[in-house]
């Protein structure tokens, strides 16, 4: 899980850029899943496409998700692979009381107002991100 915090500034804007995702994947194996915090994709919409157009842009297949976060809202993640074939789960191995495949498959959709927007992606020498996030919030 990469965690980092909102990226209100060029020194934290770096850390969400493609030459980061670079060396990221470095540390990968084949098979390995990375999650990205990635801000909200209904208040910070242009921010958290951003963030995917940037994870893609550094090579990884970005499967973007959301869930509702009862302190930050609507909030977004990417997850981040190498390999294609990403599928979310229908059934869970252990029991859950508010998660069923249902729900999961929602976290998945993305309703018109959270929707791709056309963003580019964050360089080190842009800093898009940063600029979009400013917009955004």
């Amino acid at each position: 899980m990469v965690d980092f915090p909102d990226p209100t500034n060029f020194a934290i804007g770096k850390l969400y850029s493609a030459p980061f995702y670079r060396l990221l994947e470095k540390h990968m194996t084949p098979d390995a899943m990375a999650v990205i915090q990635s801000t909200s994709p209904l208040y910070a919409r242009q921010s958290f496409w951003c963030i995917v157009s940037t994870l893609e842009d550094a090579g990884f297949i970005a499967t973007p998700y959301h869930a509702l976060v009862p302190s930050f809202g609507e909030w977004g993640f990417n997850l981040a692979t190498k390999r294609t074939g990403f599928t979310p789960p229908t059934r869970y191995s252990v029991p859950t009381r508010f998660l069923d495949a249902d729900s999961t498959r929602l976290m998945f959709s993305f309703p018109p107002d959270m929707r791709p927007l056309p963003v580019e992606p964050n360089h080190l020498n842009t800093q898009a991100l940063v600029h979009y996030f400013e917009e955004d919030w």
